[in-house]
This record gives C-alpha cells, sequence and structure tokens, in this order.
C-alpha cells in the first residue's frame, strides 16, 4: 500500500464495511481503498471561509501531532455554501485496507416502507429549469446546476450501516462514505458520489470532473446508444467543458505541469454515464494541503454553474431549500497534506426515521425541462435502489 496512507491496517476492506456502526464518525471507500474512522480527538473550529478553513486544519494537525497524536488526520464534510458550519475533526484512530470488492448479492434488499414527498413538486421544478434557460439565454450567465430532493420518512429509525454496505457493495468505481454530523440535529451524511474533486499524495494532484450525463438503461444495446450519444452530444460536451475548463484553471497556479484531455471520456455508474476528464498534475507549491487545493476548487461549475457568483445567486432564487451539505465536499487530510475529497453527490442526510436524497443537473442554453427532470430522476436512483426502492420514470 502507498506510503501515503499511514495508519492500522485491517486485512481486509469487508471488515471495515461490515464492522461500521453509526457512531463511528467517518467511512471513505475509494476504487484504491478502505478507511474507517474511530473515536473523536478533536473538532476543527468554524472559520468564516475555505481559505480561513483550511488554516484551521493546518493548525488542528499541528497540534495533534505536537501533543503526541501518532497519525492525526482531519476527516469530515464541507457544505455547498462555504459560509455555513463545517463538520471537520480528528479521530483517534483510523483503519486502512485495500479496495473493497463488489459483490451486491452479500447484502439483499429489505422491504421497508417509506413515504416519498419530492421538494419541489416536478412541475415546479421543471418551471424553475425553463426560468434558467430564459436567464441563460438573456445571456445573464452560461450554466446554472438546479437541485431537487426526496424527503423519505419511515415508521422506524434509518439503519445507516445497511445502507452504506449497500451502496459501497453496488458502487465500487465510485466514493462511498459515511460521515457522523457534528451536532445530533444533523445526524448523518451517507451517499456514494462518482466524482473525485481532488486527490494530493506527495507532489502528485489529481481530479476527475464529471458533467454532461445520460441515464443508464436495462438493455444492453440502448445502454451502448445512449453512451456514445451522450459523448456526441453538442450540448453536453459544452456543459463539460465549462467545468474542466474551471478545473484546470483553479489547479494551474499550483502546479508545475497540468495534463488535461483534449476530450472527455466515458465513466459509469450502476444508474448514469457521466463526461469524465481525468486532470492530473504536479505541484510546484508542496506546502498545498490537499484542503487548501479542493477549496480552490469548490464549488466547481459541476455543481454550481458559471461564472460561480451569478450561478449562485439563481440558485439561492429558485430553490425553495437549502442544500446543506449536499453539492458540497467530503474527504479527508493528513498532516503532510495528502488527501482525497470528492464531491458530495448521490447522497442523503439521515436523522433518526427521515431522510432527505439529493439530485441536480445542469442547466444550459439548450437544455429542456423535461430531460433535466427526467435525469435528475435518474441520479435519484442511486440512492432509492440502495434502500430496495425500485422507482422508474420521474419522481
Amino acid at each position: 500500500m502507498n506510503d501515503v496512507f499511514r495508519g492500522v491496517v485491517d486485512a481486509r476492506a469487508e471488515n471495515l464495511l461490515s464492522g461500521y456502526r453509526s457512531e463511528n464518525p467517518f467511512f471513505f471507500a475509494t476504487p484504491e481503498h478502505t478507511m474507517r474512522a474511530q473515536g473523536h480527538y478533536a473538532t476543527v473550529p468554524q472559520a468564516k471561509n475555505l481559505a480561513a478553513l483550511s488554516q484551521a486544519v493546518d493548525a488542528e494537525l499541528k497540534k495533534a501531532r505536537c501533543q503526541g497524536h501518532p497519525n492525526p488526520i482531519v476527516v469530515g464534510a464541507i457544505p455547498f455554501d462555504a459560509r455555513q458550519a463545517a463538520s471537520l475533526f480528528i479521530p483517534q484512530q483510523v483503519l486502512r485496507a485495500g479496495p473493497l470488492t463488489s459483490r451486491a448479492d452479500l447484502v439483499s434488499a429489505r422491504t421497508d416502507a417509506f413515504t416519498i414527498t419530492p421538494e419541489p413538486a416536478p412541475q415546479i421544478y421543471a418551471d424553475g429549469v425553463a426560468e434558467a434557460v430564459r436567464q441563460i439565454k438573456d445571456n445573464m450567465l452560461s450554466k446554472v446546476v438546479l437541485a431537487r430532493a426526496l424527503d423519505l420518512t419511515a415508521a422506524e429509525a434509518i439503519d445507516v450501516p445497511y445502507l452504506l454496505e449497500r451502496l459501497a457493495r453496488r458502487n465500487r468505481f465510485g466514493y462511498t462514505f459515511a460521515v457522523n454530523l457534528a451536532g445530533a440535529e444533523q445526524g448523518a451524511l451517507v451517499g456514494a458520489s462518482p466524482e473525485l474533486l481532488l486527490s494530493r499524495r506527495g507532489t502528485q494532484v489529481r481530479s476527475n470532473p464529471l458533467a454532461g450525463s445520460a441515464a443508464r438503461a436495462k438493455n444492453q444495446l440502448e445502454d451502448a446508444h445512449r453512451s456514445q450519444a451522450l459523448l456526441r452530444s453538442a450540448k453536453d460536451l459544452h456543459e463539460h467543458k465549462v467545468v474542466a475548463d474551471a478545473v484546470a484553471k483553479g489547479l494551474r497556479p499550483y502546479c508545475r505541469t497540468l495534463d488535461v484531455p483534449a476530450n472527455p471520456s466515458l465513466i459509469n455508474t450502476e444508474a448514469m454515464w457521466h463526461l469524465s476528464s481525468d486532470i492530473r498534475g504536479e505541484l510546484a507549491h508542496p506546502a498545498a494541503s490537499s484542503l487548501l487545493l479542493a477549496a480552490s476548487l469548490h464549488p466547481t461549475p459541476a455543481v454550481c454553474g458559471f461564472p460561480s457568483e451569478k450561478a449562485f445567486d439563481l440558485i439561492s432564487q429558485i430553490e425553495p431549500f437549502d442544500r446543506g451539505f449536499y453539492a458540497g465536499m467530503v474527504g479527508w487530510c493528513d498532516s503532510e497534506g495528502n488527501g482525497e475529497w470528492v464531491v458530495t453527490l448521490r447522497c442523503a442526510q439521515v436523522h433518526g426515521n427521515s431522510m432527505r436524497l439529493f439530485a441536480g443537473a445542469g442547466v444550459v442554453a439548450e437544455s429542456e425541462p423535461a430531460s433535466e427532470l427526467a435525469e435528475t430522476a435518474a441520479k435519484f436512483r442511486t440512492m432509492l435502489n440502495a434502500l430496495g426502492l425500485a422507482q422508474e420514470g420521474a419522481l
């Protein structure tokens, strides 16, 4: 295992997953490794912005090491609106292992009953997309990402470890996470994101922005047709270019070299096809931590829009709810600056017997409200399938 990943090593990633409990502060599984945090050592103080938060993280890690912590690491989640309170802390211990093997049949679906309430109603969301298209065509901005939510309520408390295990088994090529959020009223954040915002290992950095999406089809021929249509879609290629260009622009000041693909490639999850750019570079400033680098990118046009200030304002006008940690970032950073941060997508915030699911779609001038509504419905499938809820069509 790469020496960046120090700590207590468990021989099997499956043990880390099956041993996860709701009181564990953090779980994170990637295509390359798995980690589970245990115990609470310190909480990172709140900060007014991401730059100040990055400084606070550096200070807490240094303090922990000076106090004798053998391997201090900050883990947790940061909201979409970085002015809101983050949930970052140093655990007592981190257990690490290699990647999970995918055996979805190991965790069978249950038949829990949920009431499901869309927020906003589908037609109101479609109307919001139409308004965004109008503003884009009036040259107010070039892209905005509009999200909606599903509120689910069960008769009993939602089993977060069960949900996490279902997600991890079904999404081994993505990033599965669970964060025990600070404050009892916030509950847990759990999800399976396909999108790496930033990783740093020594002087090597990587970002994998995704933008431009199509729902998977059960029929193999139709699924292949959809993937190739996505690769040829002028609308989706434009949407992706806006995001990839913004990520490259954010990283260049920190990098000696930066390799940006000329054209996107395809990646897929269980529910979606995505256009992907695998951007890699070598740091010119080794002091830049993974969190500082991630902060320079957040929020990308993949979850906000472009220009970001105008898109952020339009999101506030149209979306009838607070995104909270959705479309923020979740991950870790160690005392040497290494770490990984993923975009908080395909996720839910769970509290007791209720949970809120989130999904968004990128809106550009060529967007059609019905298509963007359908895209959000397809993105909800990651969480709904993990809950054993086989929903078809727009919700």
